[in-house]
């Protein structure tokens, strides 16, 4: 189900508000994500608004450099990513575990095999 959250890094430099549907989360095995614990949804770019800490971010991209995971230069929390769907569209894949009042407990995540990619 679609909703509006609000989320952002753990010292609140970056902060933004996103509709998503948290209901359909993934954990994927790459390199990244594995070490980082990521619970990433994903949401048009156009649903994502970033409301304070484009300065406060700086830019990691590896493999084959499609995805621009930002993370707090204070903290070092990734709380948000961007990238393109396979489709095109441009997309932010949400850390479900930076957005603000989520239950964690009661997500069923798929798993991803990212490795593989």
């Amino acid at each position: 189900m679609q909703q509006m959250y609000s989320g952002g890094c753990q010292c609140g430099a970056v902060r933004y508000q996103a509709v998503a549907d948290v209901t359909n989360t993934i954990t994927c095995n790459c390199s990244r994500c594995r070490r980082l614990g990521l619970l990433l949804t994903f949401t048009p770019a156009s649903a994502f608004r970033l409301e304070k800490g484009e300065e406060s971010q700086t830019e990691y991209k590896f493999n084959k450099h499609v995805i621009s995971h930002l993370f707090c230069k204070t903290c070092g929390v990734q709380s948000f990513s961007r990238a393109k769907a396979p489709d095109g569209t441009d997309t932010v894949a949400l850390n479900v575990r930076c957005l603000d009042g989520v239950n964690l407990d009661l997500l069923q995540p798929q798993k991803f095999n990212g490795a593989a990619v």
